[in-house]
């Protein structure tokens, strides 16, 4: 039985992520179904229901943190997707990751382009 933060959390990550949110879920479930539990209840059951921030500003800053970490290239496609899903446009998303340049430098800049490109082309 699931705990009401793993509910909390599963509802969370359906609302901001969707289909993609719950792929990257099922796919640990052969693995390590201790951590999916953590990546719902952590995450999604105790920071994203915060009230201090709406859930596009949630994104804005982890498609910002992600991009600069220039090194998690299938996290960032699913918060864009998330992105996408919870208000941000196409061109919000670019200016984010154009924005994390400045940061980051020019190579994480670049991989998160392309990696919004093929989300973008995936139908969003």
């Amino acid at each position: 039985m699931k705990s009401q933060r793993f509910k909390k959390g599963w509802e969370k990550l359906k609302e901001v992520d969707g289909s993609a949110g719950e792929n990257v879920i099922n796919s640990l479930k052969d693995i390590a179904p201790e951590f999916a539990d953590l990546l719902i209840e952590f995450p999604f059951g105790d920071i994203y229901t915060r009230d201090a921030l709406d859930l596009k500003s949630r994104e804005i800053a982890t498609v910002a943190a992600l991009t600069v970490m220039g090194n998690a290239a299938p996290q960032l496609k699913v918060h864009i997707h998330a992105a996408l899903n919870v208000g941000c446009s196409k061109e919000e998303i670019v200016e984010i990751i154009m924005q994390m340049s400045v940061y980051g430098g020019f190579p994480c800049a670049l991989n998160a382009l392309f990696v919004a490109k093929e989300v973008f082309n995936d139908g969003n």
